[in-house]
């Protein structure tokens, strides 16, 4: 049995519900995770959800920013909303799947939306910066504490950080810039560590590929300068390792009309 699991910074999700409804026709995933859907609860595109094949979801939304939702076509247990980097900012949703999702049935999906950052790495300097690296450092904590409990989970989400030095278009030019900085790159791996997640998209692509999930909206021809980063990322515990079958980036969707500046990437695990 596979079940396909994707990820996706929609980027508001009322504006580009087309594009979600566009791309689920197409890839036909189990569960769709969506950050940045810029929503309150109370106004989530419901219908078009639905009209999609959805009947199970979880999100947690605020006006004009942050949100996180999960989007199953199996029902959903245990909903959690996080509280992550000290403040209740909607970044953070977890469920389980239900018995109905067969083989898969008692999985964990963990939805984060790590903050940005701001433009300046340094906390001292600046409060965008210190909130990320204190959002971090809570769900560092967190993956500890739940290491020796948790099993069949899958950690997912936009990250806002690029770990590798080939998760970047160039590691020199960016070592100082925000998402690819050493505090960030090394506090990311600490939290992988901290909770024993393998990294499954690096699993099916290992290095030295190149691999980018956001390209700039900044830059007026974005595929060919392709200065693109991997923000995104598919995490699952140890013991869903021989399960991880195909991971896939659609980079295409980028390309889209009035598209978000990230593409999803999909997971697809084996039961």
């Amino acid at each position: 049995m596979p079940l396909k699991i994707t990820t996706w910074n929609i980027n508001s999700v009322r504006l580009r519900i087309d594009l979600v409804a566009r791309f689920v026709a197409d890839q036909a995933p189990d569960v769709l995770c969506l950050q940045e859907t810029k929503c309150p609860d109370d106004q989530f595109p419901l219908a078009g959800i639905k009209a999609m094949g959805f009947r199970h979801w979880a999100f947690t939304g605020q006006k004009g920013y942050n949100g996180v939702a999960i989007l199953s076509r199996f029902p959903l247990l245990d909903i959690a909303r996080g509280a992550f980097g000290g403040n209740d900012h909607a970044r953070s949703i977890s469920a389980m799947l239900a018995e109905e999702a067969g083989a898969a049935a008692g999985l964990t999906i963990h939805n984060f939306y790590v903050p940005a950052g701001g433009d300046v790495p340094d906390r001292t300097l600046n409060a965008k910066f210190a909130h990320k690296l204190d959002f971090l450092a809570d769900m560092t904590s967190w993956a500890a504490l739940g290491r020796a409990r948790r099993r069949k989970s899958v950690l997912v989400g936009d990250l806002n950080i690029a770990p590798y030095e080939t998760d970047v278009w160039s590691h020199k030019a960016l070592l100082d810039v925000v998402s690819h900085t050493p505090v960030e790159t090394e506090g990311l791996e600490a939290m992988r560590l901290a909770g024993d997640w393998t990294d499954a998209v690096r699993k099916m692509m290992p290095e030295p590929e190149r691999v980018y999930s956001w390209w700039s909206y900044r830059s007026p021809d974005w595929s060919a300068a392709d200065k693109g980063r991997r923000l995104d990322h598919v995490w699952t515990t140890a013991d869903l390792d021989p399960n991880v079958a195909a991971a896939k980036i659609r980079r295409d969707v980028r390309g889209w009309e009035r598209p978000s500046d990230h593409a999803p990437v999909t997971v697809t695990l084996e039961f």
